[in-house]
């Protein structure tokens, strides 16, 4: 069917994309106000009269901000490949192969991402310090892993699932390994899965908090979350200073979605076999 858009749905599909994008429009907004207009009845004002880059030029220079942002890159980065990487083979060892237990496998996968942080943060701690882990990128990407392998791999598996076993079955024909298979075949078909996964991997990375203010305490190892947490000023909260911060934050991942996007809705199996 050939239905024509109404008008109504515009104006509705604009009223959402607006809530949705009002936080960061204010955000962005209130980055360039100056500091008297962050306060009292001009904040309330959408616009600045008098527009300023010194927010943006104080997270870097006061703050040892690169230094977080650089920290958080290289923990989430490595996160995310060794945790794809891993959840790959596990999710299609899961959703192909046939051997007992793979529904209690899954239900102990999921069972681990149900533990809040503030239940698992005092023994990882304690077996991070014991082994001399605390303050370094390793000592974030280990407990990285135990709360992003396990949606990982629920994620994936639901993927491998809806891949045609013809596929398998050709390539056996064919004279193709299981890994042959995997690598040449699956993996390709997955991309969208594997892509999308990856992304809220590295979100989920680039956001946490609980962890690298525990184990991290040295400022060469915090992460951006907890740079944060470490923008005071002399007598007031530097608004502005946060607000501006938020958006540098915020710009990585809107890069690395839109590079990525025409592989996140992509179809699984396009130009492929059909079910």
């Amino acid at each position: 069917m050939n239905r024509k858009t109404g008008w109504l749905f515009y104006v509705v599909l604009l009223i959402f994309v607006f809530v949705v994008m009002f936080p960061f429009l204010w955000m962005l907004l209130s980055s360039i106000k100056p500091a008297t207009e962050l306060f009292g009845d001009k904040a309330f004002t959408p616009f600045s009269s008098h527009p300023t880059w010194k927010n943006y030029m104080s997270v870097f220079f006061d703050y040892p901000f690169v230094r977080y942002l650089w920290n958080s890159f290289v923990v989430s980065s490595i996160t995310t490949i060794y945790t794809v990487f891993v959840a790959s083979f596990a999710a299609y060892s899961i959703a192909r192969l046939q051997f007992t237990g793979k529904t209690v496998i899954l239900g102990i996968v999921l069972s681990v991402s149900m533990f809040p942080q503030i239940a698992t943060i005092s023994p990882i701690y304690i077996f991070l310090k014991n082994v001399g882990l605390t303050n370094s990128y390793l000592g974030l990407i280990i407990p990285y892993t135990t709360f992003t392998l396990p949606l990982s791999i629920w994620i994936l598996v639901t993927f491998f699932r809806k891949i045609p076993h013809d596929l398998e079955e050709a390539a056996k024909i064919d004279g193709a390994g299981l890994m042959q298979t995997y690598w040449k075949i699956i993996f390709p078909l997955a991309a969208p899965g594997i892509f999308t996964t990856a992304i809220l991997v590295f979100i989920a990375a680039w956001n946490e908090f609980l962890f690298s203010l525990t184990i991290n305490t040295d400022t060469n190892y915090k992460t951006v979350p907890v740079g944060f947490a470490l923008f005071q000023g002399q007598y007031t909260i530097p608004w502005g200073e946060i607000a501006a911060a938020s958006i540098v934050v915020t710009v990585p991942l809107v890069i690395l979605v839109l590079i990525f996007q025409r592989r996140i809705v992509s179809g699984l199996t396009q130009g492929s076999v059909k079910e």
